[in-house]
């Protein structure tokens, strides 16, 4: 089954399909966004609010979504259901 990382506002991804996570500082991943825009594989769950996470999923799609990356890390780190709470260190 499929694990949904919710990345903000109630839209959720499949966290088994993301390639990477990257912040939307620097130049180069700005283009790449632009890029994708431009392609119609960008997938915008911002809702408005900046942008400040971009990942990159296996389809080539990139999701934009108002959260940090390490916010969107910890919660691809919390356990799956039947998994013991002790294994989950962050």
């Amino acid at each position: 089954m499929a694990q949904l990382i919710n990345i903000g506002f109630g839209n959720m991804v499949n966290g088994e399909k993301i390639i990477s996570m990257v912040s939307t500082d620097a130049a180069p991943i700005k283009r790449m966004i632009q890029n994708a825009r431009d392609e119609g594989m960008a997938v915008d769950a911002t809702c408005g609010r900046r942008t400040r996470t971009a990942l990159v999923m296996e389809s080539g799609h990139v999701v934009l979504s108002a959260l940090t990356p390490e916010t969107i890390a910890i919660r691809c780190k919390k356990p799956k259901n039947g998994e013991k709470e002790e294994e989950y260190d962050g």
